[in-house]
């Protein structure tokens, strides 16, 4: 974070993909930039799909434009006019992980969703969040997209309490064995 004090140089990054964890992310950052006076630099990135053997018609412009879409619909979509702060957009092809890190040099923080469309959806945090996460010069926020929990997570963590009481259950009724019996 600079010292300055500046709202010409106080910026944060947020990465944008148009999965619901990065629209918290982007909704998060724009509360924070209006707290702290910074701007906010919504990024997406685009790389070309990994297909084998077979060639695609597609140019650079037909993913570029697309990504510029998805990034426009989202600024739009998830901007709050409650906390009116300037949001740039930028679209890049390149490594999403490589890209976020080199347009959060120099911001106050970078912000991501804990996963986006990529990965399976079990993952607590993407590999670009954890590249990011253990690269960036900056701070950096994790973003979970608490009003879209996935329902395997839910499983998972409810039997997890279920066995861990059970296991305490079963600690409590033996409590009277010696060590040695157990």
């Amino acid at each position: 974070m600079n010292g300055t004090g500046s709202t010409a140089e106080r910026r944060i990054v947020v990465g944008v993909d148009g999965s619901e964890s990065s629209r918290s992310a982007l909704r998060w950052a724009v509360r924070q930039a209006a707290l702290t006076g910074a701007t906010v630099e919504a990024v997406i990135t685009w790389e070309y799909p990994a297909v084998h053997g077979w060639e695609m018609p597609l140019s650079d412009a037909d993913f570029s434009t697309a990504a510029e879409q998805t990034l426009a619909q989202v600024v739009e979509e998830e901007g709050d006019p409650a906390h009116p702060v300037e949001i740039g957009r930028r679209v890049e092809r390149g490594n999403a992980a490589r890209v976020l890190l080199d347009a959060a040099e120099g911001a106050e923080l970078l912000i991501i969703g804990s996963r986006g469309h990529g990965g399976f959806t079990g993952a607590l945090l993407g590999s670009v969040g954890q590249h990011c996460v253990h690269h960036a010069t900056c701070p950096v926020v994790v973003v979970r997209d608490t009003a879209h929990r996935d329902t395997a997570h839910d499983t998972a963590h409810h039997d997890t309490a279920h066995d861990t009481a059970h296991q305490d259950t079963a600690r409590a009724e033996h409590a009277d064995v010696p060590a040695a019996g157990r």
